[in-house]
């Protein structure tokens, strides 16, 4: 990859309020890990089991950006091309669950799934409006807002499926909604992936320097 000639601006200084609004959302993720874990374990549904490992992931990277807020804008989109690999890592990865899931065929407690889903969108809603306002940033700011959107939709859509197995009775709403997700997770780690690479091509010198 060849090096670009332009040197990069002094580093900022780290922006307080979005270090705050990390932490905050730190915190959201981590407890909703745990309470989608034993709710998806319990309810026997694809979609929060693989929501859960997507607020533990997203826990991680909000963790990773705050330790490299004063880093130089190479090191920042090196850090957020590492996220983004994750992100598209977890999309595999809840795709190799709804196969397992659907092998299996038991279908999800619609009404523990509901309940979950309904709390797992309020606290991805509420993280997606603190980050909302870093979303044009770096790579590494524009990653951290991808994930709590996408956590969002993803939320939403688990909500509709609840209803459609309350409904039917069946567990394919709950696959479709996991399939979303994991193409939630895959095009928005494609994205970050390309910003990061075009960043880091644009700071290498500096970075070696």
């Amino acid at each position: 990859m060849a090096c670009s000639c332009s040197a990069e601006p002094a580093p900022l200084k780290p922006n307080s309020k979005f270090r705050t609004a990390l932490w905050i959302v730190l915190f959201i993720n981590l407890t909703m890990f745990f309470v989608e874990l034993m709710g998806g374990a319990y309810a026997h549904s694809s979609a929060l089991w693989a929501d859960s490992l997507d607020f533990f992931g997203d826990a991680v990277n909000y963790a990773i950006s705050l330790a490299v807020l004063s880093a130089s804008l190479y090191w920042r989109a090196t850090v957020a091309l590492a996220k983004g690999i994750v992100m598209a890592t977890f999309g595999f990865v809840v795709i190799g669950k709804v196969i397992y899931a659907y092998m299996q065929g038991i279908s999800p407690e619609a009404i523990t799934m509901g309940a979950i889903g309904i709390l797992a969108l309020i606290a991805n809603v509420v993280s997606a409006i603190i980050l909302y306002a870093f979303r044009d940033g770096d790579s590494n700011m524009q990653s951290v807002w991808l994930c709590s959107r996408n956590d969002a939709i993803g939320n939403t859509a688990v909500i509709f499926a609840a209803i459609g197995v309350f409904g039917t009775g069946s567990m394919l709403p709950d696959i479709i909604v996991a399939v979303i997700m994991a193409a939630l997770g895959l095009t928005g780690g494609y994205q970050v992936v390309v910003k990061a690479l075009h960043e880091r091509k644009d700071n290498r010198v500096t970075a070696v320097n």
